[in-house]
């Protein structure tokens, strides 16, 4: 993307801080709407978020908005309003988990881009650390709708009547950025209101909330009790990745500790078997243990590592049931079972679960989707992400419609859920929960590579603004994930069902890849 398309029309040319004050926004208030604080930011001050601290960034106002959504519930939301460097655009950013918490982290960076930007805390404060707690959602159903989807949207329809009037200008393109929870808010708004973006950058998207949450607890349960002859140690699963990559890196034609396509691998589960009763158990496994194995991945696994009592609180799993579906904060996790399923889908608790294939509204009115998912996701299954790009397909294809003209779905060899990665693979592609993963100050868009090829965002606005489809994104893996000390490698992902096949040269190298 051309500088002048990121950073064209800046608005405006001084500075409007002035009316950065409650009173300046009350005359666009309903009476279920409050302004928690409305106050400027100059590029020396600092916020102080309840997860972190940002400074150095362009000067802007910061609103804290409070919204009543039912006689039993509210919302809040942030807004920072660029007072010098507006480009014309919004940008909503998404959450995490079941986490309560506007995600400052991700409105920093935006900042940069020049956005108006904003977030809710989905209807209930929280931290990250809280991420599986769902106690919030107890017998209270209004708060459950304000998660599923009424927080976002709402906070981004008022958040836009404000921004607008701030400016006393109209935003010429809207556009979201989430993943995780974050993932699923971005496809529940194109489904449920595709008027609201004009593009939406969706990764690793906890989109089937009524199988999702409750497979995390039965992949959990499958490994208890900790003294059963099924049972897989945190030590035994390092055993397991260690074989996964020797048999499988190899398949993709290159030796690099990274495996491009783990479906694409014919793995051998039982070469881990121990060869007999004497053999050294802390380095092969069991009959038993390979079927616990074969219930779910490796990585899901290894995260329901259960604590030493044999408790299911952590992770996320039980909280879904016991504090959406059951409304009962004494419910035994050993009691799911498929009618646990059944209800959930039933009941679909607020509403949550993004699971329309049919996306011709937001089609119609010109909006893009670019999804992505990495392949060593250890949290949100990479296949779930497989499994809707399919169901979309299903749905159009036979209604004449061509998914490379609106929806792009990329998948990361080696990158983790929404950030990281496993031996080095590259995975920065600049989007939502990325930047606060590097090492650094004021980190934002991709440092060094602030274009449509290795940006993400900036991918997504080529596409809407100019009709620059992604042929490709270029993922970036820093020296110890820190910018300042350069780039370690850098890797091609294509779009779905492409994949990125190893040509030849020093596989660091982007030449060294093509799409196929």
């Amino acid at each position: 993307m051309r500088a002048s398309l990121l950073f064209a029309a800046l608005a405006p040319a001084v500075s409007i801080a002035s009316t950065c004050e409650p009173s300046f926004f009350a005359p666009y208030l309903t009476s279920n709407v409050s302004i928690v604080y409305a106050r400027t930011f100059t590029s020396t001050e600092t916020f102080e978020g309840p997860m972190g601290n940002y400074t150095g960034l362009p000067e802007y106002c910061a609103l804290y908005v409070n919204v009543s959504s039912s006689t039993t519930s509210a919302y809040e939301f942030g807004l920072w309003l660029p007072t010098r460097t507006w480009n014309k655009r919004y940008m909503a950013y998404g959450n995490g988990g079941f986490t309560g918490q506007v995600a400052f982290a991700d409105m920093a960076p935006g900042l940069n881009y020049g956005f108006a930007v904003v977030s809710t805390n989905t209807g209930h404060n929280s931290s990250v650390q809280e991420a599986g707690d769902a106690g919030w959602a107890l017998n209270n159903p209004e708060t459950r709708t304000d998660w599923g989807w009424r927080a976002l949207h709402g906070s981004v329809a008022l958040g836009r009547v404000l921004t607008e009037a701030f400016y006393d200008n109209n935003i010429e393109y809207s556009y979201y950025a989430g993943c995780s929870t974050g993932g699923r808010q971005g496809l529940k708004e194109v489904q449920m209101f595709p008027d609201d973006f004009d593009g939406v950058l969706a990764g690793a998207c906890a989109w089937w909330t009524s199988h999702q949450q409750n497979w995390d607890l039965k992949v959990a349960l499958d490994n208890l009790p900790n003294n059963a002859s099924h049972h897989v140690t945190a030590e035994l699963m390092d055993v397991l990745a260690t074989e996964v990559l020797r048999q499988c890196d190899v398949q993709d034609g290159v030796k690099d500790n990274i495996i491009m396509d783990g479906y694409a691998c014919q793995f051998r589960l039982e070469a881990l078997l121990c060869s007999s009763p004497r053999t050294n158990t802390s380095t092969c496994f069991s009959a038993d243990q390979l079927d616990t194995i074969h219930r779910g991945s490796e990585a899901q696994v290894s995260l329901m590592i259960i604590t030493d009592d044999d408790s299911v609180d952590e992770p996320s799993g039980i909280a879904y049931a016991r504090d959406f579906v059951y409304n009962d904060a004494s419910w035994p996790a050993e009691h799911l079972d498929y009618a646990t399923i059944q209800l959930s889908e039933y009941l679909d608790p607020g509403n949550a679960t993004a699971d329309t294939y049919d996306l011709r509204p937001f089609y119609q009115r010109g909006g893009k989707l670019i999804h992505y998912h990495g392949f060593a996701d250890g949290e949100i299954p990479t296949g779930s992400s497989i499994y809707y790009y399919k169901q979309v397909e299903k749905t159009m294809i036979p209604l004449g419609y061509d998914l490379d003209d609106f929806y792009r779905f990329f998948l990361i060899p080696g990158m983790q859920h929404c950030s990281g990665s496993v031996h080095g693979a590259p995975w920065y592609i600049g989007s939502a929960n990325q930047p606060s993963a590097l090492t650094g100050s004021n980190i934002w868009g991709v440092p060094g590579f602030r274009d449509t090829k290795h940006d993400a965002i900036m991918a997504l606005m080529a596409w809407v603004e100019n009709g620059t489809a992604p042929a490709e994104l270029i993922a970036t893996k820093y020296i110890d994930d820190t910018p300042a000390l350069g780039v370690q490698a850098q890797r091609r992902t294509c779009p779905y069902p492409q994949r990125a096949a190893y040509v030849g040269g020093n596989w660091n190298q982007t030449s060294s890849f093509k799409c196929e």
